[in-house]
């Protein structure tokens, strides 16, 4: 069990009423468009030989903020379906974190290669910005969503939410581990890399760019060695 009596479960029901603010704003949108994916995105996990999801060697795990409403809201997939995604899954694919072709929909032939993807907060919040309680509410499933990769030897945190829920998720103080683009902590066995989110409005701004993004995964990859 974790804090509050709520069951250790890394995923949420589809239906997840925890946050009252957020279940209602998905069902406003189930209403306005039924063929969305509408509810809390799972983790995206890699696929064993007979092509079922498995936590067995995940090494890396990314951990962004939540979904977007036109991106995973809509599909289902984490990073699917917005500009965050096209930086995201391209980078991961030139570092040999994934293979295939991305195609920014959950039926492609994008699989993962020793990485799991999920988000501090599942489900989409209005205006992109989840209160904190409903931070605080959802690490009840990150907590468990770390634990669950026996081989897990690197997070990557996107952006200062995610970084601080992963921080306290793994049972550390925030002021220890502040966040930073370009960061690299040592937190017990995991080493915690953190980089600016990679959304649209980053990038356009210059917030963070291309060449910054690759750099953090370059990082990565030295530290996990060969894929």
């Amino acid at each position: 069990m974790v804090a509050g009596g709520m069951p250790a479960s890394t995923e949420p029901s589809h239906d997840c009423p925890l946050c009252p603010r957020l279940h209602d704003f998905i069902a406003g949108w189930r209403e306005r468009e039924p063929a969305w994916f509408n509810g809390p995105v799972p983790a995206f996990l890699p696929r064993d030989a007979a092509a079922r999801p498995s936590e067995d060697n995940v090494r890396l795990l990314i951990v962004g903020l939540a979904p977007g409403l036109r991106g995973a809201n809509r599909t289902g997939r984490p990073f699917t379906g917005d500009f965050a995604g096209d930086l995201l899954y391209s980078t991961l694919i030139s570092h040999g974190f994934a293979r295939g072709k991305f195609e920014a929909r959950p039926d492609d032939s994008l699989e993962l290669v020793d990485t799991a993807i999920v988000n501090a907060v599942r489900c989409v919040p209005p205006e992109n910005k989840p209160t904190g309680p409903e931070i605080a509410t959802c690490r009840s499933f990150l907590v468990p969503t770390i634990g669950r990769f026996p081989k897990l030897k690197a997070i990557l945190t996107l952006g200062a939410i995610a970084h601080q829920s992963t921080v306290r998720a793994l049972g550390l103080r925030v002021a220890a581990f502040p966040f930073k683009h370009g960061a690299h902590y040592q937190a017990g066995n995991v080493a915690l890399f953190s980089s600016y989110h990679c959304s649209r409005y980053n990038t356009n701004t210059g917030v963070l760019t291309q060449e910054m993004f690759v750099k953090v995964f370059a990082n990565i990859r030295d530290k996990l060695g060969p894929a």
